[in-house]
């Protein structure tokens, strides 16, 4: 099989288009189009549906550039390490990461390793949705609770879990007495519901009133620290307030634990620069506690 022209045919698949894989590469747009007619010769295969105004990979095609980018791009980098006389990782690294965590610590963490390792090129997105990471061009992803996906590889770095938190002055209900409460998000149209946690006294059912509803847990946690109510929040979140006693732990919320993983397309053909920043989570996250996430963000 041709390497330049299977190159050339990543380069269009990446880019959705001759025009614009021309543009972005500096090649001229008849020669990938002429090697990519090559390989679909040599194939005998089609790799693209070509329409008037879209390109779309064949199932086929998708297949290929699946199974073949990873493996290009370590050619190239082994390559370059040679050249270099060197064998540090180097190239770029396109980082997803979920918006909490990368409130939280992405920011440090990717300091941390773009001095460490200057030769990679990091780049980091935050979204909450499930990206293509193929399709979307991403090396990594860091994911809460992830569906599982048969084209992804990956490991937990971190667990965590819910605990319900209020300040200190805002009294614990007794009875069937109604606590009010600060939530993530939009709601439903009632205004109350029941929480259940585990608390020193063993499992407890408390009503809840919801008194201010807001879109990002740092200022969910914000509001319950000025006193306007309890919460439910991530122990990592709330771990500092709780030891120095500015928030008061009420008890832990059963229910699936919270884990995040990183993950990746492939572990055979896992690339140096992905593998060097999963090495650096594990480094940064030796226990993968909520509190050692806490202590991080101090």
């Amino acid at each position: 099989m041709d390497l330049l022209a299977l190159a050339d045919f990543n380069l269009v698949a990446r880019h959705g288009g001759f025009g614009r894989a021309a543009r972005e590469s500096g090649r001229p747009k008849a020669t990938l189009s002429r090697r990519v007619a090559d390989l679909e010769r040599g194939l005998d295969l089609r790799l693209f549906e070509r329409g008037a105004r879209a390109l779309k990979l064949t199932e086929e095609g998708r297949a290929l550039h699946e199974r073949t980018t990873v493996l290009l791009t370590e050619l190239e980098e082994t390559a370059a390490a040679i050249a270099s006389g060197g064998d540090a990782p180097r190239g770029s690294l396109r980082v997803s990461a979920p918006l909490l965590f990368s409130q939280a610590a992405m920011g440090k963490l990717a300091a941390q390793f773009a001095l460490r390792y200057p030769e990679i090129r990091l780049e980091v997105t935050t979204e909450d949705r499930a990206v293509d990471m193929v399709e979307e061009g991403y090396d990594l992803v860091i994911r809460v609770n992830p569906d599982p996906d048969a084209r992804l590889v990956g490991r937990i770095f971190m667990r965590d879990r819910l605990v319900v938190v209020a300040s200190p002055h805002l009294r614990r209900p007794a009875g069937r007495a109604t606590v009010p409460a600060v939530a993530r998000g939009k709601g439903p149209g009632d205004a109350t519901a029941s929480w259940e946690y585990t608390g020193p006294s063993g499992k407890k059912r408390i009503e809840v009133e919801h008194a201010l509803r807001l879109s990002s847990l740092f200022m969910v946690r914000d509001a319950v620290r000025a006193g306007v109510g309890a919460a439910r929040l991530p122990l990592s979140l709330v771990a500092g307030d709780v030891a120095a006693g500015t928030l008061a732990h009420w008890g832990d919320v059963e229910g699936p634990e919270i884990a995040l993983w990183a993950l990746y397309p492939s572990r055979r053909l896992l690339s140096s620069r992905v593998s060097t920043f999963l090495d650096f989570l594990k480094e940064a996250f030796p226990t993968g506690s909520p509190e050692e996430l806490a202590s991080f963000m101090d």
